[in-house]
């Protein structure tokens, strides 16, 4: 707490705009609560900053006192003016992004660091030859799922209010306003603030699936349906500028995806018909964003085949099609404009899809008539100066078809083995399937996949668990045919422990005609299915796992039919939780790696697709950091990450952020593939000497980890009641329950209200416990340990990214924060004990993390990041301490008032606001 914010040039437009926001808020507050709410803000604020220059016990007592004084409906409003000074700062932050790029932009002999210009300006400079970079462009793939996590702890309408406010500040950065100009957009800047302030910050009802999947749609309307195709364009534009005499072709490598609607892992509320629904959505949004870009078209494209010549295969059928699917009064009325009269019919199949024969049956269709369009173009536009508005709907038709996303399928490995005992059962194969060896299951279901005839009763009394199941497979069979293959082309079978585990997918798909044996011989399969690897042991089984099932001829000839692909989702959470950060993420690096060499024997493909969360204790971090930290071998295999909880907003809310996110990752991606193609030995990519120092690291840390939060008989009692647990089930931020089977037991409990609660308590034990021991207990041995340890830092990017995260995460952590949070603990022993451990590993931790990279403080490497939590604390801190005042009141009540169970959710939602990346 005795650190100071920094000042550099660069940061000045960003203090003003922060210093203009704080002056709104501060006019605002007067406004609604007089000065004398005002000067309680200001006068905490400054005790807070002062505390944080530089500690003071007396200033320290006065403030605890001061918070602790403080009642309703006076305390609201305070919490509620540090709250908005976050959702405020987060929109500085982010126009300041949009500034720098743009100032790059501006200077024409330098490119932005991590820009697929400047990626492409590497390649060049270290001679990469054409012929590899196309090679490299083909390997690109890049597939962003996004998630309804519950930690997005924002309403929709507070997101709304942002984003205006975002473009107001924008507009204020143009160079050209007019003084009556400027004066007109900081009153609107001052009546949005007030709207925000005048907003309901919390959900007073849990959102359905429905509506988290109104608020996933948002994303894709709001932003990524234009940026997605411009980013495919910058790709193409920075080849052409690069190597103007080579025809390049640049596939479609970035893609989102969706577990929203299909996620039913422990969420018993996304039913078949949710999935079904959601898939509607969808397509209806898409088909809605197609429609506005057509019609567009349709008033530029005016040329007139008195003036050009258009091309006959646009001409031919023309007016036949116009009278089969156009009513008169719709068809386009100059004969002469010919690519108008192409659009109304385009339009008009367009409105039909999915409602009559008139529509088209698939985006393939589409596509075709927008080709014959661009093909006619070409007749006569001049061959430099392309219309890229045509290429443009193209490249979007062919990235978002009619689904807009793939829509993953996600549930637990005992659902189905549950459904599969009932059915073996009723078919008397087995009278008790779930108890069976694995040799027995495998045998089993190995030979029903063998028969092509069905294994299902007509019309049994199946239990209505195994019936919704069976439902499943049925709706993913009928979605694939009415919104296409692509709509629905994963399972994820949560908790992976077995072969049989996904041979019992398999086995569903194949009773509801998704995977299909026929009697020649020949197979249909269009389900991928995916283990999702999750704990410490799943993981160190994986390799196995996976082995066992490419050995088998029957998934074999599975795999074949999905051109020897197999996709493999590795969990952040569990693990983390399981065996701490450091050794969980040792072990996700170590599982890739093992199961990659595994894969390559047997020539089969792999995508791993890593279920990160937003916060650090899951994985979190930036995108382009998060690709690096993989093993560099296999990122040509194709990658697929979780976009979820509050990233979802930091990240694609406004344009210009989401371009600049995906522009880093695309950069990062496309230097990656080009050095795993040139560096063709795994030796040459990292030392092996390294893993074997970060195993023994890893041990050393999960051990230490073990030793508290499984050998500690007060751990649970500590978690449970020094951190807002119980309170965060209050706060209506998701569909699915905090434990998958409310036990109360921890291995029940989700990773998300783990990493949550412990971020809420400023503790953040999931994003660095244990990994200074680890750390430490290597580099304590020799002065030559540690100098490995700093080569590590230096040359391998998966060391790299671990010891900048573990500084992240000591950064926003707050042992002199979080040592408030002891009085919420009843046992006062249970208390001091864990707490002394904690504090003493926190120092540990900061020491060795410093000796390894050299610098003075925490995250000299990265001043913006630095100023950003800098800037943050001074407001979070009396947050927290209210949040302790609050809880101690709210756990002495039987039945709490629904005024103070309000401050406490709300001191939750503003330091969340405040910490940002959180869940």
């Amino acid at each position: 707490m005795n650190t100071e914010l920094k000042v550099n040039d660069s940061s000045l437009p960003l203090r003003r705009d922060v210093k203009l926001l704080g002056q709104i808020l501060g006019e605002i507050l007067v406004s609604h609560g007089g000065t004398e709410l005002l000067d309680k803000v200001e006068k905490i604020r400054l005790m807070s900053k002062t505390l944080r220059i530089h500690f003071d016990q007396e200033i320290y007592s006065q403030l605890k006192h001061e918070i602790a004084d403080l009642s309703s409906p006076m305390r609201m409003q305070v919490i509620r003016a540090f709250s908005m000074y976050f959702h405020l700062i987060n929109i500085a932050e982010q126009n300041h992004r949009i500034r720098r790029r743009r100032q790059y932009q501006l200077e024409v002999d330098t490119n932005q660091p991590d820009s697929i210009e400047s990626a492409f300006q590497s390649l060049k400079e270290n001679q990469i030859s054409e012929n590899m970079i196309q090679d490299v462009i083909n390997k690109l793939s890049l597939e962003l799922v996004i998630t309804a996590h519950p930690t997005e702890a924002s309403k929709r309408s507070i997101l709304e209010i942002q984003q205006r406010i975002a473009a107001v500040l924008k507009k204020l950065d143009h160079p050209l306003l007019t003084v009556s100009e400027r004066r007109k957009l900081e009153e609107s800047l001052f009546n949005e603030v007030t709207i925000l302030w005048q907003t309901d910050e919390l959900r007073h009802n849990k959102p359905t699936v429905l509506d988290e999947v109104r608020n996933g749609l948002y994303y894709f309307d709001q932003t990524l349906f234009e940026v997605l195709p411009e980013i495919h364009r910058e790709v193409e534009d920075c080849l052409e500028k690069n190597y103007p005499d080579n025809e390049w072709d640049v596939p479609n490598f970035l893609r989102f995806g969706s577990w929203i609607g299909g996620d039913r892992d422990g969420n018993p509320n996304v039913t078949p018909e949710i999935t079904w629904e959601t898939l509607r959505k969808q397509r209806k949004l898409v088909i809605k964003k197609y429609k506005n870009v057509l019609i567009d078209l349709m008033k530029r494209y005016s040329h007139s085949t008195t003036r050009v010549e258009v091309s006959q295969e646009i001409i031919h059928n023309l007016e036949e099609e116009e009278d089969k699917f156009l009513p008169e009064d719709r068809k386009w009325p100059v004969k002469t404009e010919v690519y108008r009269r192409k659009f109304a019919i385009i339009i008009e199949r367009l409105k039909e899809v999915g409602k009559s024969d008139l529509g088209y049956r698939k985006s393939e269709e589409l596509l075709e008539d927008l080709y014959v369009i661009k093909r006619s173009l070409k007749n006569h536009h001049p061959a430099d100066h392309e219309l890229k508005t045509i290429q443009k709907l193209i490249r979007q038709v062919q990235l978002f078809g009619f689904h807009l996303a793939t829509l993953d399928i996600r549930n637990h490995s005992g659902e189905h083995e549950a459904a599969m005992t009932e059915i073996l059962r009723k078919v008397g194969i087995a009278e008790d399937y779930a108890q069976l060896s694995e040799e027995e299951k495998m045998s089993i279901l190995e030979g029903i996949l063998k028969d092509p005839r069905p294994l299902l009763l007509l019309n049994e009394d199946y239990s209505q668990e195994t019936q919704q199941m069976i439902q499943v497979f049925q709706m993913i069979r009928n979605a694939q045919k009415e919104f296409g293959l692509r709509s629905i082309s994963v399972y994820l079978v949560s908790m992976t422990k077995s072969p049989s585990d996904l041979l019992e997918v398999l086995v569903l798909a194949k009773e509801a005609g998704i995977y299909r044996l026929h009697a020649d011989g020949t197979l249909e399969s269009q389900l991928n299915v995916a283990p999702l690897l999750e704990t410490i042991d799943d993981l160190t089984a994986g390799p196995k796992i996976m082995e066992t099932l490419f050995q088998m001829p029957v998934y074999r000839n599975h795999l074949k039919v999905m051109n020897d692909q197999q996709e493999i989702m590795l969990g952040y959470s569990d693990g983390s939780k399981d065996g701490g950060t450091l050794t969980a993420n040792w072990k996700l690096y170590k599982a890739q790696l093992e199961i990659h060499e595994m894969a390559s024997k047997y020539q089969i493909g792999l995508k791993f697709f890593h279920g990160r969360g937003g916060s650090l204790g899951r994985g979190g971090g930036p995108l382009n950091k998060s690709l690096l930290s993989q093993p560099a071998e296999t990122i040509g295999d194709g990658v697929k990450i979780t976009e979820q909880g509050e990233v979802l907003s930091s990240r694609y809310l406004l344009e210009d952020i989401a371009y600049r996110s995906l522009e880093q990752a695309t950069s990062t991606l496309i230097l990656a593939t080009a050095r795993v193609s040139k560096e063709a030995e795994p030796g040459n990519l990292r030392d092996e000497l390294w893993e074997s120092v970060i195993e023994e690291i890893s041990s050393a840390a999960q051990k230490k980890y073990h030793s508290l939060v499984f050998e500690d008989p007060g751990f649970l009692t500590y978690f449970n009641e020094a951190t807002p647990l119980r309170e965060i089930g209050d706060l209506n931020i998701g569909s699915r329950p905090m434990s998958r089977k409310n036990r109360g037991r921890f291995e029940d409990l989700r990773a998300i209200p783990w990493v949550f609660a412990w971020t809420q308590s400023r503790q953040l034990l999931p994003g660095w416990y244990a990994a200074g021991t680890g750390l430490e207990s290597f580099a304590s041995k020799s002065e030559q340990n540690l100098q490995q340890l700093k080569q590590m830092y230096e040359k391998w990017p998966f060391f790299r990214s671990t010891i900048d995260n573990l500084q992240m995460a000591l950064m926003k952590a707050d042992i002199t924060t979080a040592k408030e949070y002891l009085s919420l603990v009843e046992d006062q022993q249970i208390a001091e004990r864990i707490f002394s451990n904690i504090l003493e590993e926190y120092e540990r931790t900061k020491e060795i993390l410093l000796k390894i990279t050299g610098d003075k403080e925490l995250l000299d490497h990265t001043p913006n990041i630095k100023d950003s939590v800098y800037r943050r604390n001074p407001y979070v801190d009396p947050l927290n301490f209210l949040q302790v005042e609050l809880i101690k009141h709210l756990r002495t009540q039987d039945e709490p008032s629904e005024e103070l169970l309000t401050e406490v959710l709300l001191t939750i939602s503003g330091i969340s606001a405040g910490l940002r990346n959180t869940g």
